[in-house]
């Protein structure tokens, strides 16, 4: 895939993972219902500060929080962008 953005400084570029549509148990959850996903892909990465270099990869699953980033809409797809620092754990 490629996309024409590269993100700057320390801010990395995430798709989000689709937000889950049943429960364990086999009950199919509502659209207006659904929890807003914390995990996905990362997708596009900046060089990183001066003194520290990014630790995330393209390619990596990372876990972020609820509300972190900005939304954007790329070529009819939805994307995060965020700082490194608001995420939580490479998956």
């Amino acid at each position: 895939m490629s996309l024409n953005i590269k993100p700057l400084a320390d801010r990395v570029l995430v798709e989000p993972m689709e937000a889950e549509t049943t429960t364990a148990s086999g009950i199919i959850i509502p659209d207006n219902a659904k929890e807003k996903p914390q995990k996905g892909t990362v997708v596009a990465v900046g060089n990183g500060k001066k003194d520290e270099p990014l630790t995330v990869k393209v390619g990596d699953t990372v876990l972020y929080g609820k509300y972190g980033g900005t939304e954007l809409k790329l070529e009819g797809k939805d994307y995060l962008m965020m700082r490194e620092s608001d995420i939580l754990a490479i998956v």
